[in-house]
């Protein structure tokens, strides 16, 4: 880790500060990828959670190879 160079001890509220910080733009960047979300999937016909479905015809298997015999 990069020690600083003051060894000033950082305050509550500057903590307090920074964290509320992060927290306000987590909120508007959570914000922001939910509308893309949503202008995306209105424009592929509103998909929901494609990466869960299958429909078995992306897996093909190899013909003549079994591993039982």
């Amino acid at each position: 880790m990069n020690e600083s160079t003051n060894n000033k001890p950082v305050s509550d509220e500057e903590l307090i500060g920074v964290l509320t910080a992060i927290s306000v733009v987590s909120k508007r960047l959570a914000k922001k990828l939910i509308q893309l979300n949503q202008a995306s999937q209105s424009e592929e016909g509103g998909k929901h959670d494609e990466q869960n479905e299958r429909n078995g015809s992306d897996h093909p298997r190899v013909t003549g190879y079994c591993i039982f015999y």
